[in-house]
């Protein structure tokens, strides 16, 4: 009879590992995949977005288009890293690398310097 009871308690135990060890590669394969992507989306819109008004955001489709991913792994990865910012303008589905801060009246506007 123990070692009936034995074998169970093991077997439980092994399955209860053995389960957990699943969960724990497939939660850091996530976390990495996420990291990587999200690197290479931030490079990406580094290269090809300026500081300038009307070049500072690119479109979802643009950036999935570009880096190989769907739209809607772009919009989730956007959205949860901190160093890539959704526009508030009129257009949406826009994201950038350049933080939203109120613009300087003297920043570059085209006037002639004197």
């Amino acid at each position: 009879m123990t070692t009936v009871l034995d074998g169970i308690v093991i077997g439980g135990a092994g399955g209860a590992i053995a389960g957990l060890t699943v969960w724990l590669v497939q939660y850091a394969h996530n976390k990495v995949t996420v990291i990587i992507e999200s690197n290479r989306i931030y490079k990406w819109l580094k290269e090809n977005t300026t500081d300038e008004p009307g070049e500072q955001f690119r479109s979802t489709r643009t950036i999935a288009s570009w880096n190989n991913l769907t739209e809607d792994r772009v919009r989730h990865i956007c959205s949860i890293d901190k160093r890539i910012f959704l526009s508030t303008g009129d257009k949406e589905n826009m994201w950038g690398i350049y933080e939203r801060v109120p613009r300087s009246v003297y920043e570059k506007r085209g006037i002639a310097a004197v």
